[in-house]
Formats: structure tokens, sequence, C-alpha cells
């Protein structure tokens, strides 16, 4: 008789509390991802992080993960200020430069068939097709995030998606989440806003929300936030107007960017930089790294530095918007990364989650060719390879056969990256105490007058009256209470007359 082994058993639902890598490996901090000192970059050798991001971006075939619905268009960025002290980016290099770009908008949390008017952030991607290549300005309308470090990702966007049993919109989940991480309070501000239901894609700002840097010909780094102002006015819906337009037009953001373009009415964003020396980082009153924080105006000034027009509707929109990859990591020269946990999560994941979508060769498609650049390396073949695959030319380096192939560029101080101190043991460092969190949240409640702070509370009580935990309820309202005991008054007292 023929014994065979028994399968191993697979157990539908773990067996103990021990939250674990995807191997099985105990993880020992699901907060804080390994840094190189308190204040260094993401390791690589993060492995909890790295194998949370993959699975992460695997988890919805084909459409996007997150950013799935969307409108796009193109245009032309126009510097208009003299850079040369900041940067060596030769797109930015004098006043009057025009550099064709592709920018495409969208909601967050939502499916591809969902909402135009839904409270959600809206992503704010601009692709600059430059003669060095491209640079993919990946943004959102708000100068915030709701959290600070990737490894929470994963986490927070399952809370705006569906619940894995009903799957149904969950109140508990994203107030769970929200009330237990007291970082989310500003974005939650702004969210529940009228500001969280732009009127259409035109009436918005966009902001880079990290902290990126520029970096001139001597080598010298500053530290930037981009800020695009539209030149159309800020127009936002009330709740009650974005649920009406809901039932009539859940397309009116991509109709009214289309329509626009299509008469000649072409809308256009005029661009600001914040900046700030590389130095003043280490000693300003907030971690300049944190998305979750602004820069105030009145310590760093907006600086105008050009002008974003978009005058073309794109001929196909599977090809140009629904085809189109964004990444924080599709840099040129004079333009770098900075330490900022989120963004390194993200040059990371962004074209980690395309390579899924699209495939390894997404880069050769037509509305992502870097088309004003040469590109040249030794990369080959893969599924779906749209040009000649470098013909015959030798596929390594270095090499001798080809005495025109392409080599690295040693001593091109513009390709280098900018040095970065790095200090302290690696570690999971939890962020520091000492950097308030309700601080901003709080001045903004306050800087809202009548109507609008009024429409903030009313937005508020109207999610969370559908919270069936009342602990979730009272851990969230004592966050508000903290930012301003006036908020958390007024939620309270609110959530107590929508019951009767």
């Amino acid at each position: 008789m023929v014994h065979h082994a028994q399968a191993p058993t697979i157990l539908a639902t773990p067996n103990n509390n021990i939250l674990t890598t995807g191997n099985g490996n105990p993880v020992d901090d699901n907060q804080n991802s390994l840094t190189a000192g308190e204040f260094g970059p993401i390791l690589l050798q993060d492995f909890h992080l790295i194998d949370k991001l993959s699975h992460f971006d695997r988890e919805r075939i084909p459409e996007r993960v997150v950013h799935a619905k969307g409108a796009g268009a193109h245009g032309h960025f126009e510097v208009t200020a003299d850079l040369s002290k900041l940067t060596s980016a030769k797109f930015l290099a004098k006043p009057g430069i025009k550099t064709p770009i592709f920018a495409r908008f969208s909601t967050v949390g939502g499916e591809k068939g969902s909402s135009d008017t839904a409270r959600d952030p809206r992503g704010f991607a601009v692709k600059f097709y430059t003669e060095e290549g491209n640079w993919d300005m990946v943004g959102n309308n708000t100068p915030v995030f709701f959290i600070r470090d990737p490894v929470k990702f994963p986490d927070f966007i399952h809370t705006q998606k569906r619940n894995p049993q009903t799957n149904l919109k969950d109140a508990d989940a994203f107030w769970d989440f929200i009330s237990l991480s007291h970082e989310t309070l500003h974005q939650v501000t702004i969210l529940f806003s009228n500001r969280g239901t732009p009127a259409g894609y035109r009436h918005m700002d966009g902001f880079s929300s990290h902290t990126l840097k520029l970096v001139n010909a001597q080598g010298e780094a500053h530290l930037v936030k981009w800020h695009f102002k539209t030149d159309q006015g800020i127009k936002n819906w009330s709740a009650e107007e974005a649920a009406e337009l809901d039932k009539t037009n859940p397309d009116s953001a991509t109709e009214d960017l289309f329509n626009a373009i299509d008469k000649g009415e072409f809308p256009s964003w005029t661009v600001y930089l914040q900046v700030m020396k590389e130095a003043d980082a280490a000693h300003y009153k907030w971690n300049v790294f944190d998305v979750t924080k602004v820069w105030p105006h009145a310590d760093y000034p907006l600086q105008k530095i050009g002008k974003l027009t978009l005058d073309r509707n794109p001929q196909n929109y599977f090809a140009e918007v629904e085809q189109a990859a964004f990444s924080p990591s599709h840099m040129v020269p004079g333009i770098d990364v900075s330490n900022d946990k989120m963004l390194q999560g993200r040059l990371f994941s962004y074209p980690d989650t395309h390579r899924h979508r699209l495939g390894a060769n997404y880069l050769q498609l037509p509305i992502n060719q870097p088309y004003r650049a040469h590109v040249n390396n030794h990369q080959r073949d893969g599924p779906a390879t749209y040009s000649q695959n470098f013909n015959n030319y030798p596929n390594y380096e270095p090499q001798s056969k080809d005495p025109k192939g392409p080599a690295q560029q040693l001593h091109d101080v513009r390709a280098k990256y900018s040095p970065v101190t790095l200090n302290g043991q690696t570690g999971r460092y939890p962020h520091r105490k000492s950097d308030d969190d309700y601080k901003q949240p709080g001045d903004l409640y306050r800087l809202m007058k009548g109507k609008e702070q009024d429409d903030l509370i009313a937005n508020l009580v109207g999610h969370m009256s559908n919270v069936k935990n009342p602990e979730i309820v009272k851990r969230q309202i004592a966050h508000f209470t903290k930012a301003d005991p006036e908020w958390g008054r007024r939620v309270e007292e609110g959530l107590k007359a929508a019951k009767k």
C-alpha cells in the first residue's frame, strides 16, 4: 500500500495574535519603517515594508489600486522666473522655456465607476516631457496627507475600500483607523470641509505635498514644496450639492474638463515654490519631511515660478489616460528626492504597481515615453516590448564591442544624487512626540468662519453617524477636542442631535 504524505493544513484564520510578514516572520513594528538614523532614508533591507507594499500593489487587477477614476489632458508648462540658483534642470533654466506636459486628475479611494463628486482627496499628477527625460510631479489637491509612514499605507487604503465580508463601505473601519492614528487629523479636516468635494478638476489647487529637492549646478540643494494655484478660482460643492449632482451626472468633473478644453477655455494654474535651505530642516519647529504638516507661508512664502496650461484633449482615453503611469521616482538632473518617508515608499511602490498593471515595459507606451530624450540602456525583452529592443547592441556593461554604447557618467555632477548626511543607528523610529499633530488642524479649524465651519461640522456628523461602535466615536471626538475644544463639543452635540 502506498502512503501519500498529507498536505499541510492551511488555516483560514490566524491561530494567534502575532502579526507576521508573508513568510511568517513576526513583525516587530508595524508603524515605523526601518531608516538609517532617526531622519535618514528608508532601507531596502526592510523586508516587512517591501513585502507589505508589494502585496498591496497587486491586490486589484486590472484597474489602479488607488486613483482608479480619473481624467487627463495635454498641455505645457512655461517658466516665468530665473531658477538657475536653485536647480540645474534644463527645463527650468530660464524664463520663457516651454515644456510639453500631460496631467491626470483623479479621485483616490473609489473604483473606476465611482462618482466624481465623492468626498475624497483628488490626485494631481503632471508628467513633464523634458529633453533630459520625464519628470513626474505626483501630488494631490491637498498640501498634506493622512499618514507619514508608507508601512501604514495599505492599512489606510483598506479602510477606504469595501468591507471584506459585506463588500460595503465601512464607516467603522474608516473612523477606527483615523481615531487610532492622530496624525490623520490635518487631512481629515480638509477632507470634511467643502474642499473634500471640489467642483471639478479645473477649480482645485495642486500640491507636491511631499518635500522635494532642487539641486543647482554646483551641487547645492534646497528643499522645496510645489504649489499649483488654479486660475479659474477655487470652487467646491456642499455635501447636498455633491449628492444631488451624483444622481444626475457622476462623471461631472471628467465632462467639465473635456468640454472646457474642447471649447477653447483652456484651464491653467500659476505655479509657485516654497523654498527652504537644506540646513534649516534640522532646526525647524516641525519635521519638514512629515507629509502631515505644512510649511507656514509666513516662514516660507510662495515664490511664483511658472504657468501650467491644458490645451488639448486626449484622442483615446485608454491609450492616453488609463495607461498613463506616473511615479515620483521618474526624475531629471536638478530635481532630487528627500527623506520624506511617504515619498521614499512611493519611489518603490509606484513603478512596482505599474509593472504589475501595465507590464515590465510600461515606459515604452507612447503616453509614458520620454520622447524628447534618447533612452539608451541594457534592459531587454519582457512582455509587450514595443521598441526595436536595441537591435543587436550589447546587452551588458562594461563592454568593448561597441565603443559608442551607453556608459555610466561618473564625472557628471548633474547626474548624481545629492549627498545626504546620515546619523545614528538603523531602527524603526517612531515619530517625535514633540511634533504636535493637533496645532495645525486646530489652526485650520479656527481659520474657517461661518458657513465654512458649519459645513465641516455637518459633514463630520453626517459621516460619523454611520459608525456603529461608540468607542470609536468617543476616541475621534477626543482628537477634535484636543485640536480645539469648541470643535469637539460641536461634533459631539451634532451626533447626539442626529440620534434623536
